[in-house]
């Protein structure tokens, strides 16, 4: 665990522990709620943490944290959580299934992104990027988290790490589900007046398909260099290119913005990295203004990068030796004794059937064990994500 220090969004005054369940500032006595190890710091839901402070205060966990699992981001369009499906998984959440637990939220389609993101192009993108430019980091920070596809990554390497994101329930989902509880997880705003975490710099900061929903880019980005600290470096994946249709809410960016905000980054078209993940090769950077045709922009910047790309072979994008793999669950029985690809949703079939890297047919087996050896020919099967390493309760 990173040992962050905290500070209050609206005051930037330091929180201290009151109570079991909550932070105080240390100035002015404002609390802050605290559930599973994670502290609720988001702004504008005074209303909200007044009666999830009520609850614990009165000795109802339970019904606090009902409470904050409803909770959801200025984004979403879908509708609120049923009360009765989230008590539901309050009670069951020791014996529940990810899958459970994302029905149960009523996150629909981005359930269904968070179920199958193992597979996901954009996901593994976001992997090559690291491997290419790996250097041992000993702490990682991801902003924008979501369930910790990547904590999970890191954390089972051995390498220490945080993660925060606006949506409460996403990081308990994470905390219970897929990272477990050697991670620091805060819940905050991006836009909060005074960046909550503190006094930790990490070696590594990463950001995947969430950096292009931010109003203010510029200063977001200062906040993520000041966790890097001196020595760090930044991997942000997947930043939505505005001259280029895509399917994502958000405020995308140029190739003219990339440059201005990422001066010293070595830059990508997403989908490179992908394709260099499958050809167990090198990614190859590009200037930004070669880029204006791709649909989402990954770059890498700070003083501890590595200066050129290394070739994508293992590392990160395979799972460890001897781990026990499934053949990827968007694969379906069908009548000729093999399995085929039933996509969960039209929209995630729209946006990903062109740019997966696993077949549309596959003859299994539904397990396999990882020997772990880069140049076997499972090792294909499991770069192109024909088999995936899913959390033991998925």
């Amino acid at each position: 665990m990173i040992p962050f220090a905290l500070r209050s969004p609206e005051t930037g005054n330091p929180l201290r522990a009151d109570r079991p369940h909550s932070l105080a500032d240390e100035e002015t006595g404002a609390r802050w709620p605290v559930i599973d190890g994670i502290p609720y710091l988001r702004v504008n839901r005074a209303a909200l943490i007044e009666r999830v402070l009520a609850h614990l205060d009165a000795g109802e966990p339970d019904e606090a944290l009902a409470a904050l699992l409803a909770d959801q981001d200025d984004w979403w369009t879908g509708p609120a959580a049923d009360p009765g499906d989230v008590r539901q998984l309050v009670k069951a959440r020791a014996t529940a299934t990810l899958r459970d637990a994302v029905r149960l939220l009523g996150w629909g389609r981005v359930g269904d992104y968070f179920l199958h993101r193992w597979s996901d192009p954009t996901y593994l993108a976001g992997l090559a990027l690291l491997e290419a430019h790996w250097n041992e980091p000993t702490c990682v920070f991801e902003f924008a988290c979501g369930i910790g596809h990547y904590l999970r990554e890191l954390k089972r390497r051995g390498h220490k790490v945080a993660g925060a994101d606006v949506v409460f329930a996403k990081l308990w989902v994470a905390r219970h589900w897929v990272v477990g509880d050697k991670a620091q997880l805060v819940c905050f705003d991006a836009g909060s007046e005074h960046w909550p975490i503190q006094g930790a710099p990490v070696d590594l900061v990463i950001c995947n398909d969430a950096f292009y929903f931010l109003d203010d880019k510029p200063r977001l980005l200062e906040c993520l260099r000041q966790t890097a600290g001196d020595d760090g470096w930044l991997a942000i994946s997947h930043i939505h290119n505005a001259e280029s249709p895509g399917f994502s809410a958000g405020r995308a960016v140029t190739a003219e913005d990339i440059a201005e905000l990422f001066p010293d980054a070595l830059v990508y078209d997403d989908a490179e990295l992908t394709r260099a993940l499958v050809e167990a090769r090198a990614p190859g950077p590009r200037e930004p203004g070669d880029l204006r045709a791709c649909e989402a922009f990954s770059v890498v910047a700070g003083p501890g990068m590595r200066p050129a790309p290394r070739a994508v072979i293992d590392g990160l994008t395979l799972p460890p030796a001897g781990t026990e793999l499934h053949l990827n669950p968007l694969y379906q029985p069908d009548e000729g004794g093999g399995f085929t690809i039933r996509w969960p949703s039209e929209r995630y079939e729209a946006e990903y059937a062109r740019l997966v890297t696993y077949p549309p047919h596959s003859e299994g087996p539904e397990t396999l064990r990882f020997t772990g050896v880069p140049e076997a020919a499972e090792s294909d099967r499991v770069r192109r994500r024909e088999f995936v390493d899913l959390p033991e309760r998925w």
